[in-house]
């Protein structure tokens, strides 16, 4: 007959206690160790997603010249950020990046989740920490909205992220279809851009505004997407009127970039982007 044990250690008689207080010693254990997790956590946490760090996957360059396949996965792209813009691969739409979701808008201007897999060519996002606040009423266009933001924001030499929560009256935006191999450039792949004019809607923009002398690495100036509050669809701001908003502001000293070390990349003669291109694709 096999003596029964517990720990590799014989039980023998008068150690009925032995057994349960063993256990509790361990639970008390495990509740010690939980508590130092449960301490060290955020901190490590807040390493792992540093504030007021902008990260862009390739430039604004390279996708004006039709660099329009990445290497960078959406699952990649929210370890680096939940908030921001940019596009999917084939430029396949809009993306835009609110709250730690991603979504593409696609031509037909529906906005839909996702997935992990899918890569950018282009992205720009940030872990949103707002540093200002500010409220805007009764702003008559896209033009009086940067005039109006130019107010608020207090440099025009650190990248900085926006986002403006509002009513619109109108807000016109728009989507480009998946473009297929060759890829024309960007100005000739915006020519086929799908226009929605939305009305009485509630939404947030997205965006960015980024120094001058990023011209080629990024949209200089302002750059949005839109998402309605329904997350039914959105898109690349062109124009809007709007009645009340509010706006936070993150400024982003810090840029981090991945190139994409594909041949399309290597080999394309980027150049500088002009400013006057640039203006026509993208605003």
């Amino acid at each position: 007959m096999v003596a029964p044990t517990f720990d590799g250690e014989p039980v023998r008689p008068g150690d009925s206690m032995k057994i349960p207080m063993m256990k509790r010693y361990r639970l008390f254990g495990l509740a010690v160790l939980l508590t130092l997790v449960l301490a060290i956590a955020p901190p490590v946490l807040a390493r792992l997603r540093p504030n007021h760090v902008v990260f862009q996957t390739s430039t604004i360059g390279a996708l004006l010249e039709g660099v329009y396949d990445g290497v960078t996965s959406f699952e990649d792209l929210k370890r680096n950020g939940n908030f921001g813009l940019g596009t999917v691969n084939d430029l396949d739409g809009e993306m835009i990046a609110l709250d730690g979701t991603y979504y593409q808008v696609k031509s037909n201007g529906v906005a839909s989740v996702i997935n992990n897999a899918m890569k950018t060519p282009f992205a720009v996002v940030t872990f949103f920490q707002p540093e200002q606040s500010a409220r805007l009423t009764n702003i008559a266009s896209f033009a009086a909205l940067q005039r109006s933001l130019d107010q608020v924001v207090t440099t025009k030499n650190i990248p900085v992220a926006i986002r403006l929560t509002g009513t619109f009256a109108s807000i016109k935006v728009r989507s480009v279809p998946r473009q297929t191999p060759p890829y024309p450039r960007l100005a000739d792949a915006v020519k086929h851009q799908a226009v929605f004019e939305l009305h009485n809607v509630q939404g947030t923009l997205v965006g960015f505004r980024m120094p001058l002398y990023m011209q080629g690495v990024n949209v200089p100036g302002y750059h949005f997407h839109l998402l309605t509050a329904d997350r039914r669809t959105g898109g690349h701001l062109l124009d809007c009127r709007i009645q009340l908003a509010s706006v936070a502001l993150d400024y982003t000293p810090e840029l981090r970039m991945l190139l994409p070390d594909t041949a399309s990349f290597r080999q394309t003669n980027l150049g500088e982007g002009t400013p006057t291109e640039i203006n026509r694709v993208e605003k």
